[in-house]
């Protein structure tokens, strides 16, 4: 191991959080910074499974003929602000041109060992922290109209099955006898075993903050605006108007991460993926496991005292207010899905997934600035992925091996 250093971690979602405690574990200083505070963005509002089965991207093959049918259909779960198309044209472009069966396969294969294991890169994180009540292992169901409905995923299924997923399908009167909520419509599942669920994601990644603040972190709230540097090596961070000294930096704000990666060099092809959720507040019926209804694209997800609807694609950028449409459709979905389903009262969110346009995160050291590694851009596996990505930045920076080729999420594709 390389001796203790003191590094700044910049973001306390899912991701900084994690480096942060598994950095302290190795012996480091560490300084975790956020402008907003742990959890304040899509750490707090994503669907809260541990999906280790998606490694299948948005951008499967065919997408191009289904979008223009999706952005004019309002029971489509894809929305465009269509003011902000300029803007995202560029992006959008190279985005669709990875819908093709290659790209899915490359994505898959570099997303399995991030996101594969996630229950117990969870339960390891967690390890002795208090956050530990928030991990549920549970199955996790892909649930479809019929037979011919889930035999049109067949190529996604395929790909999962080639790195090791397996699951069974239940059909008719067996997905009755599993999970009896759902509507007659919907007459088959597939059941994946060994997964999980966070049954409050914001309040267990606070933990996790929380816990490591009482191991040693110091936590910062401030606005990082640049990095200082010294004959090619990054020498701290400047926040809140003060320059921070550092060894070593860690850029992992999501979303909003373009901007400083472009201040290490980094030309990263990084948008929002506006996300949406419900939370149904004491529903009359819970469903057994966290279910993706293919349909609506959304996963429905039983957290603490509530049911969590969470799904939708909108392009929009980071700066526009919420549209009212996704979280009506999120209504009409559930209510498709689970006929007589009431509730007590609803809560809507909308936050900001970070897409690349190859679905690809972006891990690694930026070959422009020593010292400085990023790790940001895992769309919708940001929950799944994050503890091992931040275990993986955290074995970069204590001179330790990861156990995996890490050279599909290497920034220097993005060099500018």
């Amino acid at each position: 191991m390389s001796p203790p250093r003191t590094i700044a971690v910049i973001g306390a979602g899912i991701v900084g959080v994690s480096t942060a405690i598994w950095l302290q574990r190795d012996g480091h200083d560490v300084i975790l910074i956020d402008r907003d505070g742990p959890a304040a963005g899509a750490s707090h509002g994503n669907g809260g499974v541990l999906a280790s089965c998606s490694v299948i991207p948005v951008t499967v093959p065919g997408l191009w003929r289904k979008v223009p049918g999706m952005l004019i259909r309002p029971d489509q779960p894809l929305f465009l602000k269509w003011r902000y198309l300029p803007r995202l044209a560029p992006w959008l472009m190279s985005y669709m041109g990875h819908a093709n069966e290659a790209a899915v396969r490359q994505r898959a294969a570099a997303l399995a060992p991030i996101i594969g294991d996630s229950l117990s890169d969870h339960q390891a994180l967690a390890a002795g922290t208090g956050a530990e009540k928030w991990i549920v292992p549970s199955d996790y169901l892909y649930v479809y109209r019929d037979r011919r409905h889930y035999d049109g995923d067949a190529f996604g299924w395929s790909v999962r099955k080639e790195h090791g997923f397996e699951w069974d399908v239940l059909e008719g009167e067996a997905f009755r006898d599993y999970d009896p909520v759902f509507a007659r419509t919907l007459g088959l599942a597939a059941r994946l075993r060994h997964h999980g669920r966070i049954t409050d994601p914001g309040a267990y990644v606070k933990a996790l903050a929380t816990h490591a603040e009482t191991k040693g972190v110091r936590f910062l709230r401030a606005d990082v605006t640049d990095f200082t540097r010294e004959a090619g090596r990054v020498t701290g961070v400047r926040a809140g108007g003060e320059t921070i000294p550092c060894d070593a930096v860690v850029l992992a704000t999501g979303a909003w991460s373009k901007p400083l990666a472009a201040k290490l060099g980094l030309s990263a092809p990084l948008e929002s993926e506006r996300g949406y959720h419900l939370e149904l507040w004491e529903p009359s019926v819970m469903p057994r496991a966290p279910v993706m209804v293919a349909s609506g694209k959304f996963v429905a997800t039983p957290m603490d005292g509530r049911l969590r609807l969470a799904g939708i694609v909108e392009f929009g950028g980071l700066d526009s207010a919420p549209s009212r449409a996704p979280f009506d459709l999120l209504e009409r979905n559930i209510r498709d899905a689970i006929p007589g389903i009431t509730w007590k009262k609803t809560v809507e969110w909308m936050g900001h997934r970070p897409s690349m346009s190859d679905s690809i995160p972006v891990i690694g050291e930026a070959p422009a600035l020593s010292g400085a590694f990023v790790a940001f851009g895992h769309d919708h596996v940001g929950l799944t992925g994050g503890p091992r990505t931040g275990r993986l930045v955290a074995q970069l920076l204590s001179g330790k091996t990861p156990n995996i080729d890490l050279r599909p999420y290497s920034p220097a594709r993005f060099s500018a």
